[in-house]
């Protein structure tokens, strides 16, 4: 049911996951291309957009986004199992391995993307490498990925959730991300980021690009 493979894209492997039974059910009446990209990178991910410029888990500035907070989600105990699990070494795989092998949306996790800045609008090229702060693509790894309610979830185990400052910034470039790789318009996701204790969710709304004058091609 899961199918793994170690992506070299550090100085740690990323451990990327999918169960496929619940990807095949889950995807089965929308979201075939994403389907179709996760079984992909399962064999050929590239590794190259991995090893020069940002990772969006560093961008260190607001996209102006309010996250909404979320008492008692689903999520929060879903953490509060994994970290009781021990199957693995970090609180990070537990919390992502306990989702994976028992939530029922749960279809994958560290999910590999990436965004080049020649896939922004003509002219905003500039504006990307300014914003970002480093040449090459953006790039990073989806800690959950969940489908729920006919919306793909892109969730952030973040300890100390509610103390995180830039976790809705990387979170939305994730969204960006995922929906350009799978050519899904972005009005089909949501993101959030959760512990043990807390949980806040937002939706990735383009607008948040235009204010921050970037522009990604369809």
């Amino acid at each position: 049911m899961i199918q793994q493979v170690s992506l070299n894209h550090g100085a740690v492997p990323y451990e990327y996951m999918i169960h496929k039974a619940k990807l095949d059910s889950l995807t089965a009446e929308r979201f075939s291309s994403l389907k179709s990209f996760l079984r992909e990178m399962m064999g050929s991910c590239p590794s190259e957009p991995f090893f020069e410029g940002p990772r969006s888990s560093k961008l260190k500035f607001s996209m102006g986004i309010e996250p909404r907070r979320v008492e008692n989600h689903e999520v929060i105990h879903l953490a509060r199992s994994g970290l009781e699990w021990n199957r693995f070494r970090t609180a990070h795989s537990n919390v992502q391995g306990f989702m994976l092998s028992h939530d029922h949306k749960t279809v994958a996790v560290e999910v590999p993307l990436w965004l080049s800045p020649f896939e922004c609008d003509e002219g905003l090229q500039a504006k990307f490498r300014e914003r970002f702060q480093e040449e090459g693509p953006l790039s990073g790894h989806i800690d959950v990925l969940r489908i729920e309610d006919g919306k793909i979830w892109i969730w952030d185990y973040k300890p100390k959730a509610d103390k995180e400052k830039y976790a809705t910034t990387q979170t939305y470039f994730y969204a960006l991300m995922l929906s350009k790789r799978t050519g899904i318009p972005l009005d089909n996701f949501m993101c959030g980021y959760f512990d043990d204790k807390s949980c806040f969710v937002f939706k990735p709304d383009v607008k948040y690009l235009r204010e921050r004058q970037l522009v990604i091609k369809q």
